[in-house]
């Protein structure tokens, strides 16, 4: 397996993150779930975390939780909904405002499960987990580059699942037009999602780019497990404790939140052809470099969908200096 991360990095500990004062880090989803957590750690840090949230009002909630968390935080919003091209495209010049002037990282974390049918739309007619989870991230990354590039070293962490393990993207039904199966086309969209980190990373290693490209998986995460962050997330004790048998297997969103913090923080992260995860089989644990799926190394794929990715956006993440 090509090296992910310098022998000389000392070892990684998750509950004594390196100070990153100084640092601007964007977490889109970071109002909830694992993402939360993502912005509450790094916010733990001394670094600006910038919250990419549709919904202001769980944005604010977001930003109070990790205020009585973190003394100090320095925690903003980003208005910004995946799904509308306006919104992605607007980010750059709303962060200027802001006196965003670098992003050192960027988590594309944010994404949305749709369990029932029927199929829905985006606003420009895009399936709409297809649309949010993965088009809408490579839009993102296309009008963020300027900003990445201002950073020594700008990364782009990209939170895939194992719920894209076992599919296959349909290149004749890209958006699941036929047989629409909500479980099938989230699945689809999160594999999508990770073979755009792959190509991303790949294409920044052929230019000779510093800017890195991550891909990271939470493993198992669940909410009973998880630290009670009121009142964005509660537990109630029958909840915890009926659940405690599970955590030999899987773990809370705070935990699944570790691998993209130690992708944003460690200074001995490469980028390659590996991603981060925990490290009990990839369900649980400290986060550490493991290969690829053999379906994610699939470069024919990979180029086929970043083709028809920027058909679909008129966006081409293009990184032209750094």
């Amino acid at each position: 397996m090509p090296s992910a991360i310098t022998r000389q990095s000392p070892p990684w500990d998750v509950r004594r993150l390196p100070r990153a004062e100084g640092k601007c880090f964007l977490v889109t989803g970071g109002n909830a779930g694992i993402g939360y957590f993502v912005a509450e750690q790094l916010a733990g840090t001394g670094a600006t975390v910038v919250l990419g949230s549709r919904d202001a009002a769980k944005a604010r909630a977001a930003m109070a939780s990790i205020g009585a968390r973190v003394p100090g935080a320095r925690v903003r919003h980003l208005p910004l909904d995946l799904a509308d091209p306006a919104s992605v495209e607007a980010a750059p010049g709303a962060l200027g405002a802001q006196r965003v002037e670098r992003l050192d990282a960027v988590v594309l974390n944010a994404g949305i499960a749709l369990d029932d049918p029927p199929r829905r739309e985006s606003a420009d007619g895009h399936e709409l987990m297809f649309a949010t989870n993965h088009l809408g991230h490579f839009a993102l990354t296309h009008h963020l580059a300027p900003l990445l590039l201002a950073a020594p070293g700008g990364r782009i962490v990209t939170t895939g699942s194992f719920a894209a393990k076992s599919e296959r993207l349909d290149f004749a039904d890209l958006q699941n037009s036929r047989d629409y199966r909500p479980k099938r086309a989230y699945a689809r969209s999160k594999l999508a999602q990770m073979l755009f980190a792959v190509e991303l990373g790949r294409r920044l290693r052929a230019a000779g780019r510093r800017t890195l490209s991550v891909l990271v998986h939470p493993g198992g995460a669940l909410d009973a497990l998880t630290p009670a962050r009121p009142p964005l997330h509660a537990r109630s004790t029958g909840e915890r404790l009926a659940h405690l048998p599970l955590g030999l297997v899987v773990q809370g969103k705070d935990a699944a939140a570790r691998p993209a913090v130690r992708a944003v923080l460690d200074p001995g992260v490469r980028g390659g052809p590996v991603m981060w995860s925990p490290r009990v089989f990839g369900l649980r644990g400290e986060p550490r470099p493991e290969p690829l799926w053999e379906h994610l190394a699939d470069p024919a794929a990979a180029a086929w969908l970043w083709e028809a990715s920027c058909e679909l956006t008129g966006c081409e993440p293009e990184f032209t200096a750094g």
